[in-house]
């Protein structure tokens, strides 16, 4: 049986930290795409509100099973 793998781009948020925001994407990624196999982190960025809150972004691929 040959196995192939696509890529998709997601972003996870965390007001936490960036290990929460992958917590995040890849739960979200899970309740959408049936078998995740691995991810890769892209890049870590953040915003900053008015009030001074903190948000954490970070960017993965994700390969799930075709």
């Amino acid at each position: 049986m040959t196995t192939y793998y696509e890529k998709i781009e997601i972003v996870g948020v965390s007001e936490k930290s960036y290990e929460d925001a992958i917590q995040t994407a890849v739960k979200g990624a899970k309740d959408k795409y049936k078998e995740l196999r691995w991810f890769e982190v892209i890049e870590f960025r953040g915003g900053i509100s008015d009030s001074g809150n903190v948000q954490f972004q970070v960017v993965l691929k994700i390969a799930v099973v075709n």
